[in-house]
């Protein structure tokens, strides 16, 4: 399937044939978004999304370095609701792992030599739990009229969905007075996802097969990296797939889950109303976490 994606493609690219922009509305656009999200117009039935890239610094005057490779893994649910003025709607529940890995061996590791400062640091992979759908996407808005819309570019049977995610929130790590001194988290992630257009836009298909992703992203520093206040950002490119089978898991990464993060092999029960976790508050707790181990081990001393 991927391969066949692929080439075709590159054929419609190739015969130059462009884009056709097109936009669903009403139920319709609500079955293509829960699609999007979660591969299934069933409730409860997990997607499996699996991505590997690299990582490189951007610093002014200085040749770009390939810091880390990635390979990544989110698992997730939907649950469809319906209200009695937005009519039909679904949210989802999820979680996801990244592990960064050595740009020579491909190997995880938890120890990474700072080339600016060459200090010794310990990696904090990502592991963040949950990493929910942050409000219930509804077919109507809360007068009862009919809103929702979803588009996607379609180049012959393909069907690609653009998004750029803009991202410039409180850090976690950071003090009250960001506003006015700075530190706020400041980043862009951007997802091109490519369908059977067909699949993703025909109701009477009721799951997607697969989905071929692609994602960027562009941020500060990574807070395990200690930087402090050196200028300069990353830059992640990675590629990958969704699907709904778990025995098309790869290999290394059903490895990573038994190894080291048996948990996320399912996602979270439906309903979950914790907060979001991100890299920022997943290392916040790690930093806490160590703290107070090493308070513990002073007082025993």
């Amino acid at each position: 399937m991927k391969t066949k994606i692929i080439l075709l493609l590159c054929f419609v690219f190739v015969m130059g044939v462009h884009s056709q922009e097109t936009t669903l509305e009403g139920e319709k656009a609500l079955e293509m978004r829960q699609k999007m999200s979660c591969h299934t117009l069933e409730e409860g039935k997990p997607m499996y999304s699996m991505w590997e890239g690299r990582i490189y610094s951007r610093v002014q005057g200085e040749k770009d370095r390939h810091l880390l490779n990635v390979i990544g893994f989110n698992i997730r649910q939907c649950e469809c609701v319906e209200d009695p003025i937005r009519g039909k709607g679904f949210n989802l529940v999820g979680r996801e792992i990244m592990m960064y890995l050595d740009p020579k061996t491909n190997e995880i590791i938890d120890e990474w030599e700072n080339p600016w400062t060459g200090e010794m640091v310990n990696v904090v992979h990502v592991a963040n739990d949950p990493v929910n759908m942050r409000s219930t996407f509804y077919e109507k808005d809360k007068e009862g009229n009919s809103t929702a819309k979803a588009s996607f570019r379609k180049y012959g049977e393909i069907g690609v969905t653009s998004n750029e995610i803009p991202l410039f929130y409180k850090n976690p790590l950071a003090g009250d007075y960001q506003k006015y001194v700075g530190g706020t988290y400041h980043a862009m992630e951007i997802f091109n996802t490519y369908y059977n257009a067909e699949e993703l836009t025909n109701s009477k298909i009721k799951n997607i097969s697969q989905s071929n992703i692609s994602w960027q992203r562009m941020s500060q520093w990574l807070p395990w990296m200690e930087m402090g206040g050196r200028p300069g950002w990353i830059i992640a490119n990675a590629t990958g797939i969704s699907v709904l089978e778990k025995d098309r898991v790869w290999g290394r990464i059903q490895k990573i889950l038994d190894e080291r993060y048996p948990k996320y092999k399912a996602p979270q029960a439906l309903g979950d109303k914790r907060p979001n976790e991100t890299s920022w508050t997943v290392f916040k707790k790690y930093l806490e976490d160590n703290t107070n181990k090493r308070k513990i081990e002073k007082t025993r001393d």
